[in-house]
């Protein structure tokens, strides 16, 4: 049987599963729509939850970069893994002590302006569509290749499918989905990762065949690496190139990012108490470390692969009409390009002026089994684990879109005596609008899909990450300091991302930007800019509320809890 047949009977049973969950877990009240009911066990909300943060990018883009760019791309897997542990310590049992399931809800009341919870809403929404759109364009790229249909046509395939689920069962049929797509999706990307590992380390497990020498007795992984790179003109693949700041800002925007991601933080407000938020963020963080330790392997196998594939074993380069089939399927979607420089018909990849081959890093997860030669039911599930991982994070962002507009915008600040049948129309006719923006911005989509979901962390870490903090553990911030920050925060850190990316793409090198900072990592000077515009309003402002005060106070202490002292 075909792959393209393959494809279409493994991708649609998943879908035929998602859809028939969403059936079942339908939402009937707001409670099931906006947190699932409240009772969702902690071990499946660990697991909705990793499916849930590991999108796209996650699955299909990641070990792209790490295998495009080497030591460079491990800031993404040290930024958002980090994040996680943050999120998990310093916010989760606070926000849920607090009782209140969306961030613009928090920030409103405490922050006691219903100002500071409309700017939160705005924020949430921006970062919500700046994400979803990395999302679209994951199913699109899967779509246009294992299943031969226009890229176009595969984001509104998955448009309707995410609309379906998300609309009909809300927060409910999303996270019992979302545990039946992590299955998927982690299956998806261990079955080859560790059919690669034993043909070319003789390892099972990936993560020892990382560090192991090769099969062919051509020496360690990294050692082979490293050679090739310095020869194809790449630099050494172990060595990293960005300067340390940058490295610095970037890790720490995709750490406060994660922490600030509305929708992951609605996560902890699926299990019935205080205590199983923490246990689900442990759980977690467990299924999300399973693919995350994976990915540095699986990313230097298939750099190898794709080498040695294209230059051949002595690296002269290979005919082009005897092409594997893996690059000539990948042409036909436009990730692939050969231009013939020399003229001698053999394609060569390198890093410098001898480079004939352009190749999107986004194929790399998606075209891997191809380039190993895997049977063809692998690269189906692959296909199928990388619609997983697109659609269970956009089906999150969807709900964070719908009840922000639904909950936090009308029930809490414009419409407060609508009805919760009312709220729960508005909140699927949100999700709908949500939809329809997300399948243009898949479409027309900003950038790979890694770097566009890099963009939504910096906004996350420059608007709501400090509101959220400082709501926490500083009782003293006031609403007008909370505005400013995050208005500030926002404005900078998106201008900063407009200009470079989008007004004058050209100027986007380390040399223009600001102390040599990435537009991927100014996020964290955001950050500084929201915390410190922050501090220098509320000095000059009024006084928090003393029962906000006492309020603040009481859900960073346990009830009964009091300094110690002597009897």
């Amino acid at each position: 049987m075909d792959v393209q047949t393959l494809t279409y009977i493994i991708v649609g049973f998943t879908f035929a599963i998602y859809i028939g969950i969403a059936i079942w877990a339908r939402a009937g009240t707001t409670k099931e729509f906006y947190i699932a009911g409240g009772g969702v066990h902690p071990v499946m909300n660990g697991m909705a939850t990793a499916a849930d943060w590991m999108s796209a990018a996650s699955f299909i883009s990641l070990a792209g970069i790490v295998s495009f760019t080497g030591s460079d791309g491990s800031v993404y897997l040290l930024g958002w893994t980090g994040g996680y542990v943050l999120l998990a310590l310093c916010m989760v049992p606070y926000l849920r002590k607090f009782g209140k399931f969306t961030v613009p809800d928090f920030i409103g009341d405490r922050y006691y302006s219903d100002t500071a919870r409309i700017v939160a809403v705005v924020c949430a929404i921006f970062i919500c569509f700046t994400y979803i759109a990395g999302q679209m364009r994951g199913v699109g790229v899967v779509f246009s290749r294992f299943l031969e249909v226009e890229i176009e046509t595969g984001v509104v395939i998955g448009m309707a499918v995410v609309f379906f689920y998300a609309v009909l069962g809300g927060m409910k049929g999303i996270t019992y989905t979302q545990v039946a797509q992590y299955c998927v999706l982690i299956f998806a990307f261990m079955v080859p990762a560790i059919f690669i590992s034993v043909m070319m380390t003789g390892q099972v497990i990936p993560q020892i065949g990382f560090g192991s020498e090769l099969v062919d007795g051509s020496g360690y992984l990294l050692d082979k690496l490293d050679g090739l790179s310095k020869e194809l003109g790449f630099g050494a693949y172990t060595e990293g190139r960005k300067s340390t700041l940058d490295v610095f800002c970037i890790t720490g925007a995709l750490m406060v990012g994660t922490a600030g991601l509305p929708h992951v933080i609605v996560r902890f407000f699926t299990v019935p108490k205080v205590k199983d938020s923490r246990i689900s963020a442990g759980w977690a963080l467990v299924f999300i470390g399973i693919m995350y330790t994976t990915i540095p392997a699986l990313a230097s196998f298939a750099r190898v692969n794709m080498i040695n594939t294209i230059n051949g074993p002595e690296m002269t380069g290979t005919a082009y009409s005897d092409a594997p089939s893996w690059i000539k399927n990948w042409e036909k979607t436009g990730l692939i390009t050969f231009t013939d420089k020399n003229g001698d018909g053999k394609m060569f990849y390198s890093g410098d002026e001898r480079n004939e081959m352009k190749i999107d890093r986004d194929i790399i997860v998606l075209a891997n089994p191809e380039i190993a030669n895997l049977p063809a039911w692998v690269i189906a599930l692959v296909a199928a684990g990388g619609l997983a991982a697109a659609l269970s994070t956009s089906a999150g962002l969807l709900l964070v879109i719908s009840t922000s507009v639904s909950h936090d915008l009308l029930k809490k600040t414009l419409m407060p005596d609508i009805s919760d049948k009312t709220e729960l129309m508005y909140a699927r006719i949100a999700a709908a609008f949500g939809i329809v923006f997300a399948g243009y911005f898949g479409i027309n989509p900003p950038g790979f899909v890694a770097a566009v979901v890099a963009f939504a962390f910096g906004l996350a870490a420059s608007s709501l990450f400090p509101a959220i903090i400082m709501g926490i553990f500083n009782k003293k911030m006031n609403k007008e300091g909370a505005i400013a920050g995050m208005v500030f925060g926002l404005i900078f850190t998106t201008s900063y991302i407009v200009y470079f990316k989008f007004i004058n793409p050209s100027m986007n090198v380390s040399e223009n930007w600001f102390l040599g900072i990435s537009p991927e990592g100014i996020g964290t000077i955001g950050m500084l800019v929201n915390f410190g515009t922050a501090f220098i309003v509320a000095k000059f402002t009024a006084e928090v509320p003393q029962d906000v005060q006492d309020m603040v106070e009481s859900i960073r202490f346990p009830k009964g809890a009091g300094e110690a002292h002597d009897h």
